[in-house]
């Protein structure tokens, strides 16, 4: 009670000299306005697989890849990117990395919960060429081609946790054209994908689906003699590389103490056509100089781990 009593006491001298001079005081001056929020956004990521598949074909040769990328945002909807992954010079000869480019436009519509995006993506292979091409050991099969690199237009509508998109490639499909073996130019090939990412009501569990389609715009020539003699399409008996592939697994984002951002996922992913991406066919081998071969096609459990900062 006395501690009680003289805190009062004590309260009461330092609040009565405040009332008493707070109508002498000066006027405080007005708060300075807040600074308009940034339209801007930028943000970064990096991540681990265990096994980098694209599109349901193995990028790495089944071994793991450390990616990462940076992303600006406006809020108008535009956004832009860069992005990179180690990538196996078996299949991409005197290239260790890809590293992609990429800008377009997301917006919404009247309806709720519907949106859509459209935009241009390019695959660049610092270094890769179909000129380093070297099947079996016998370089200079090919010493016409081009580059690996491959342009993209994509255009896409989503819906809630649904999504689907269209790409088609503005010029040839990763190099392949009559100087590198094929029926043709590749210009004008698709890829036609369905994705879902729907949130489970427990654990901050994310469940991804995944369905996809490729259609390249030519064959493998198996009539194609290379300056060497050779016949790169003579290893398979399928001249397509067209398949469907799929995904699916579960997310979850998390913190680790103070840091935000971190996310996983474990997911299932396989595609269909096993005779031209498999170890026995054209896509499985490798281009490199070595007669190790690889089923790039084969289904496989995949572990990521991330973070967005």
């Amino acid at each position: 009670m006395r501690k009680s009593l003289l805190a009062t006491a004590l309260l009461g001298i330092f609040i009565l000299p405040a009332t008493s001079f707070a109508d002498e005081a000066p006027a405080a001056a007005p708060a300075a306005p807040a600074e308009p929020a940034s339209n801007w956004t930028a943000t970064a990521n990096i991540g681990f697989v265990s096994d980098y598949y694209f599109r349901g074909i193995s990028q790495s040769w089944h071994k793991p890849a450390v990616q990462g990328g940076f992303d600006i945002s406006h809020s108008s909807g535009f956004y832009a990117g860069v992005w990179g992954s180690n990538v196996t010079p078996n299949t991409y000869p005197d290239a260790n990395l890809e590293l992609d480019a990429y800008a377009g436009y997301n917006g919404s519509t009247p309806i709720e919960g519907l949106g859509w995006t459209a935009g241009l993506y390019g695959y660049f292979y610092p270094g890769g060429s179909w000129k380093k091409y070297n099947y079996l050991g016998v370089p200079n099969q090919t010493p016409q081609g081009g580059r690996w690199d491959t342009y993209e237009a994509n255009f896409g509508v989503s819906y809630k946790w649904l999504s689907a998109k269209a790409s088609v490639t503005l010029g040839d499909w990763f190099g392949a054209e009559r100087k590198t073996g094929w029926d043709g130019g590749t210009s004008g090939s698709t890829y036609i994908e369905l994705n879902a990412a729907y949130p489970l009501p427990f654990w901050g569990l994310t469940l991804i689906g995944h369905v996809g389609h490729l259609n390249v715009a030519g064959k493998l020539d198996v009539n194609y003699q290379s300056s060497s003699g050779q016949f790169p399409s003579a290893t398979t008996e399928r001249t397509s590389p067209d398949y469907t592939d799929w995904k699916v697994g579960l997310s979850k984002g998390f913190s680790i103490g103070k840091s935000e951002g971190w996310n996983a996922g474990l997911y299932y992913v396989d595609s269909s056509n096993d005779s031209y991406w498999g170890d026995k066919g054209y896509g499985g081998s490798s281009f490199n100089g070595s007669t190790e071969t690889k089923n790039l096609s084969d289904g496989r459990f995949v572990v990521t781990v991330g973070r967005t900062f």
